[in-house]
């Protein structure tokens, strides 16, 4: 590895990476993009376990939603950075005196190494009964469902638009099978030109709709975070009432 150094006799930082044999340029651009990405170096002074981590924690200053209490679901969770930021604000350790402890719950299709303060399992969240088993882990409706999965690339953008938006219609609806009144939903998404189902989907369910790029995500990529805040449920969600 090199170093430039700044006309100005001062030494620039950013680190050049030389191809090396049978090493791929794709893998090598990564590599250098890696090791100059200061969120990356951030989380690793922090421990996160990843840069990933930075994108909810941007999304909830600005909208609120990891309180104190709440319980929480982190759809396709792995490495677990999404989960370690929702700990910490939702009070889950019971480390902020006087306030309440929430709830995080993550689920994957493969096994996560343990994160403090949440309770992870191995499930796919499509297949039947997922809802119920997800509220009997919480012990109740979650405040909170978020997602920053992505489906497998195909290498063709338009396919890989059409699958995360898939994917989080998806996630969408098991969402609205676990969430309290007045819950929220955070997933990422593709910019691509397919979202107005997903937008109107959305707008029936919830009071707010907000399409947001936390500085977090880097600026060359198409991806971007829904975030639907006040849930209303359907007449037929609702329990029944009981009979006089």
């Amino acid at each position: 590895m090199t170093k430039k150094t700044s006309g100005r006799g001062q030494r620039d930082l950013k680190v050049k990476v030389k191809t090396a044999r049978g090493r791929k340029l794709s893998s090598t651009r990564w590599l250098e993009r890696q090791l100059n990405d200061p969120y990356v170096a951030r989380a690793r002074r922090e421990g996160y376990r990843g840069r990933a981590a930075f994108k909810i924690l941007e999304l909830d200053d600005k909208f609120r939603f990891l309180v104190p209490g709440a319980r929480v679901v982190d759809l396709g969770c792995a490495p677990g950075g999404w989960c370690q930021v929702a700990v910490a604000r939702v009070n889950a350790l019971g480390e902020k005196s006087g306030k309440a402890v929430g709830t995080v719950l993550g689920v994957d299709l493969k096994e996560v190494e343990p994160i403090a303060g949440a309770e992870t399992h191995v499930l796919d969240f499509m297949e039947d009964g997922a809802d119920d088993k997800v509220k009997a882990w919480l012990g109740g409706e979650a405040d909170v469902v978020m997602s920053d999965m992505a489906a497998a690339s195909s290498g063709h953008k338009q396919t890989d638009h059409l699958r995360i938006i898939a994917l989080c219609e998806t996630a969408a609806h098991f969402a609205f099978d676990v969430l309290a009144p007045g819950g929220t939903f955070v997933a990422k998404v593709l910019a691509g030109g397919a979202e107005g189902e997903l937008q109107k989907l959305l707008k029936q369910r919830f009071t707010k709709v907000a399409n947001v790029k936390p500085p977090a995500s880097r600026s060359d990529s198409s991806e971007k975070f829904v975030v639907a805040t006040g849930f209303r449920p359907a007449e037929s969600d609702l329990p029944a009432e009981p009979e006089a």
